[in-house]
């Protein structure tokens, strides 16, 4: 079988890219293949900066992070009540590495799948994906959005399990514990991620 090799990517006849390592770019196309609605786009790019700025507390490879958040809900749209029973398949025959849908996999631990989180990338997309929600939540309810949201402010609403109900605390916990790290140190570099990209998340305020 013939196969190019171009950048790190292999093509594979006919069509099927293979990648080293998933790109952001490639991360966006194949989410857009599933993932229509407003909300769900919302939620994978709060989760893709802040997995970026995971990725560059702990000197990963920032866009490599983005673009496993980015994709991470790539079936829920489709296939709500079977969450990540269509995505390792999918994903593995359009070339994502297998690591990649590992970790993808092993953010739905203990809810939908079996898979544990092993790496600081699947640790850190276990915990962001929840706690993300909160900070949206949060920065929506303020004049000036996320700009000036602190950290005091956020622990206030995760202590209020009625505030952004559906977001799971407990799983918030257990991330951070299999971190090393106490909620509010996440929850700052989630912030610090999200901010900047506050306009295009809907979250940069009433004000703004």
């Amino acid at each position: 079988m013939r196969k190019a090799v171009r950048s790190g990517i292999r093509r594979i006849w006919p069509g099927v890219t293979d990648m080293e390592k998933l790109t952001l770019e490639e991360a966006r196309r194949l989410n857009a293949t599933m993932v229509q609605e407003e909300h769900l786009i919302i939620h994978a790019l709060n989760v893709c900066y802040a997995m970026g700025a995971m990725a560059r507390h702990f000197q990963e490879d920032e866009e490599h992070w983005m673009a496993v958040g980015m994709l991470h809900d790539y079936d829920y749209e489709k296939y709500p009540d079977e969450h990540l029973q269509h995505t390792k398949e999918p994903l593995l025959a359009k070339g994502v590495p297998e690591a990649d849908v590992r970790a993808i996999l092993s953010h739905g631990y203990g809810i939908c799948t079996d898979v544990r989180p092993e790496t600081l990338m699947e640790k850190s997309l276990f915990t962001v994906d929840e706690m993300t929600g909160i900070i949206q939540a949060c920065a929506r309810m303020r004049p000036n959005g996320i700009s000036d949201l602190e950290v005091k402010s956020f622990m206030k609403k995760f202590k209020d399990k009625r505030f952004a109900a559906k977001c799971s605390r407990d799983t918030i916990l257990q991330g951070c514990e299999m971190l090393g790290m106490e909620p509010g140190e996440v929850a700052a570099i989630c912030i610090e991620g999200m901010r900047p990209h506050a306009k295009e998340l809907g979250i940069a305020g009433t004000e703004n």
